[in-house]
């Protein structure tokens, strides 16, 4: 994983809008109807290409595949794993609990009417790597075309695979979430065999108390996070941790918030995980403020914060001046070598789900990399490396 060097470095989260031809695919897919392999491969090598090219010009360094084959971030493994099946049971968003008006409002009083997961029926194992593989080199031809600073892919954690698809099979959690560390720990081997850095998602460490845990205490909570992470440090015991990043989040979607775990509650369990970077919410208005929480806590030899600078949940443009102080309050705080300017989350988490217009999302990525330019400018003087990048397209 490259670090901000000599400026200062963007990414973004993962998950990029997809043409409207592969998210009728996806969306086929989604509801158990199979598209025809040839034609959603070509669609899907098609549009990694555009993606990676898109993120290039709009002057993001650390690129990816804007998980274009998946329907989903989490769900997508059913694809590639055994022991899945029937119809799963998703928590509830404690937002919806205490307000059911603008739940409905939002559509996200029944979230069975946006997503539709199956549950773990019988015993998991990775047992399909082609669309693996497939995602592999459909993002190592079009980042070769591209020319990129750096490139990621993204990876579903054991933890996040649990909060989303049910358990009907295993005996206890701690069994079921086991196996997925075992099973997945295929596939991140594989990413970064194929020199990628590795991203692995893992909203649970912070989402999952709110939506998969909200009656517990927080010392419970915290204990089921500890459990996710030591997990997933087995899955990546063979992974150096420079080359890996993780991201957390609090759920991708514009509610109240106002039953999110506060950041200074969970760091210590997010240092604890081997990945040394470390993607998060910073822009939107619940948790901006907590970069302050990097005043009081140290932040650990080797780790890199990715904080998010632009959100990922509205169609407004930053001011590149208002993402450069974001990235400002962190290099401040971090020093500017740890920290790569990133987005609160993904802009298609769900195929189908795009809050941000597709056009304004590359305009909000251009607009971080103005941003990165300006903070470039002041912490390390001169001129910046790359020239300006236009605000529109």
């Amino acid at each position: 994983m490259k670090r901000s060097t000599e400026r200062m470095l963007t990414t973004h989260t993962g998950s990029l809008p997809r043409p409207a031809g592969l998210v009728q695919m996806l969306d086929g897919i989604a509801r158990g109807t199979q598209p025809d392999p040839g034609t959603f491969a070509a669609e899907v090598r098609d549009a990694v290409h555009d993606i990676v090219r898109r993120q290039v010009d709009a002057g993001v360094d650390v690129v990816n595949d804007g998980e274009a084959s998946k329907v989903a971030y989490s769900t997508y493994v059913t694809e590639r794993l055994s022991g899945f099946g029937g119809q799963g049971r998703m928590g509830t968003i404690q937002d919806v609990r205490d307000y059911p008006e603008w739940a409905h409002a939002a559509g996200l009083d029944d979230v069975s009417s946006i997503v539709t997961t199956p549950a773990c029926i019988g015993d998991v194992a990775y047992v399909d790597r082609g669309p693996l593989e497939a995602d592999i080199a459909n993002l190592r031809d079009a980042a070769q075309a591209a020319g990129p600073h750096d490139v990621f892919m993204s990876a579903a954690s054991p933890g996040v695979i649990a909060l989303f698809l049910e358990n009907q099979h295993y005996p206890t959690r701690e069994e079921y979430l086991r196996a997925l560390g075992a099973a997945m720990k295929e596939e991140y081997d594989a990413i970064h065999a194929a020199g990628f850095v590795l991203q692995i998602d893992c909203p649970d460490l912070a989402m999952g108390r709110h939506i998969e845990f909200p009656d517990l205490s927080l010392e419970e909570w915290r204990r089921i996070a500890m459990q996710n992470v030591e997990v997933l440090n087995d899955a990546t015991r063979d992974i150096p941790p420079e080359d890996m990043r993780i991201h957390l989040c609090w759920g991708n979607y514009e509610g109240p918030h106002d039953h999110d775990v506060p950041l200074a509650d969970i760091l210590d369990i997010v240092f604890a995980a081997r990945p040394a970077g470390i993607s998060f919410e910073a822009a939107n208005p619940r948790h901006e403020h907590e970069w302050q929480v990097f005043e009081d806590v140290a932040l650990p030899e080797g780790k890199v914060l990715i904080p998010g600078v632009i959100d990922s949940t509205t169609n407004y443009v930053e001011h590149p001046e208002l993402v450069a102080r974001r990235i400002l309050d962190f290099a401040n705080v971090a020093g500017r070598e740890n920290v790569i300017a990133g987005t609160d989350c993904g802009f298609a988490t769900m195929a189908s789900f795009t809050p941000v217009d597709a056009r304004v999302t590359y305009a909000k990525l251009r607009a971080m990399a103005q941003g990165a330019e300006l903070a470039s400018g002041e912490l390390w003087g001169g001129r910046p490396a790359r020239k300006p990048v236009a605000l529109r397209a």
